[in-house]
């Protein structure tokens, strides 16, 4: 898969590609390979806008709707949502063993063209070849068991990332709500379940997202961690005050660790207002990563998109306007090496000290 974009191939934190595949009518993997304007991501947009890979999330919908946020209608921006109910085990298991499937076909009937990464070296090899490297991630444990036997069978299919939580409560740990503006501080901390949870994925090689978890929880992994702390797909809150971003002392621990935070290109993730509007410009993006830079440094900061799952800015759209995205980077003084951290360094560095 050789690219069209003239910087380093980018290795992005978080998709949810596979779920949007998986819940087309009818289900397939058809569109990825040929293209669709429905999705940010597929093959053809990948190739031109130089995605080298990501993490591929596995993601259990709620059975109902949420609602809808503010976007472009006038009033007010703060918001609040009932926290989503945790999930039944036996749906969330069904629904994620399908979807892992899916992802198995997708490798497969992609003749070479994507990868799922199960080491360091493969990803690297991936993204030196043009393959597209696609890491099997858990967004939420729902469907993993308390005893822990899922995490086992899951990781022999190649499951090597996994947040404890989306933004609903598992019995590991707790996510935090949709408000705005809002801390992350809400809720309690892991539970006994999520601590033996947090040792076992360090047992076996598998890196903890800490996107969507709370505060508490945040803290008591690392606590119990030996491995670097991540969040795939969260912004700043200092600049965007969702309880979804990082606050600074947080951002201080992911890189006292030698861990990585992923910004997210979610409008309502960006946006002082915190609002879901498209008409975001690209320098809402470049804003995050110049404040996080200048807090942590250049070593934990990359990219952690929300393709596929979030509002994206106009000017960008889906991965084929990355370059765009690295352009405007550029412009705002990032030279060569500190680009190539960002778009795939950092993760290549922190996922060779995680994975076992």
């Amino acid at each position: 898969m050789a690219t069209q974009s003239p910087f380093p191939p980018v290795f992005d934190g978080h998709n949810d590609t596979i779920l949007r595949l998986h819940m087309a009518k009818p289900a397939s993997n058809t569109p990825f390979f040929e293209g669709d304007d429905r999705l940010h991501i597929d093959l053809p947009k990948a190739k031109a806008g130089g995605l080298g890979g990501g993490f591929f999330a596995i993601f259990t919908p709620n059975r109902e709707p949420m609602g809808s946020f503010p976007g472009t209608t006038d009033g007010g921006n703060s918001y609040a949502f009932p926290l989503p109910k945790a999930l039944n085990r036996t749906y969330a298991m069904n629904f994620a063993t399908g979807m892992v499937a899916r992802l198995l076909r997708l490798e497969a009937e992609s003749n070479g063209q994507t990868k799922i990464v199960r080491d360091a070296d493969e990803l690297a090899a991936a993204l030196d070849s043009g393959v597209l490297a696609m890491i099997l991630h858990f967004e939420g444990a729902e469907a993993i068991d308390r005893d822990l036997n899922a995490l086992h069978l899951f990781y022999a299919a190649g499951l090597r990332s996994l947040g404890p939580v989306w933004s609903r409560p598992t019995i590991f740990a707790h996510g935090v709500p949709f408000h705005f503006p809002a801390s992350p501080d809400i809720g309690p901390g892991l539970t006994d379940a999520g601590k033996r949870l947090v040792r076992e994925c360090n047992s076996l090689g598998i890196l903890l997202d800490l996107s969507h978890l709370n505060e508490k929880g945040f803290w008591d992994v690392e606590s119990l961690s030996d491995a670097p702390l991540v969040a795939t797909h969260s912004g700043a809150h200092a600049l965007c005050a969702s309880p979804r971003n990082l606050t600074d002392k947080q951002l201080d621990a992911i890189a006292a660790s030698g861990g990585v935070a992923g910004v997210n290109f979610h409008t309502g993730f960006l946006r002082e207002d915190g609002r879901h509007k498209e008409e975001t410009p690209l320098t809402e993006i470049v804003r995050h990563v110049d404040y996080m830079v200048e807090r942590v440094g250049i070593d934990h900061v990359a990219l952690g998109s929300d393709f596929d799952g979030a509002t994206m800015p106009t000017d960008l759209v889906n991965a084929a306007g990355l370059p765009k995205l690295m352009a405007a980077l550029q412009d705002a003084g990032y030279g060569p090496e500190e680009l190539a951290k960002i778009a795939n360094g950092n993760w290549q560095r922190v996922l060779r000290q995680t994975w076992k």
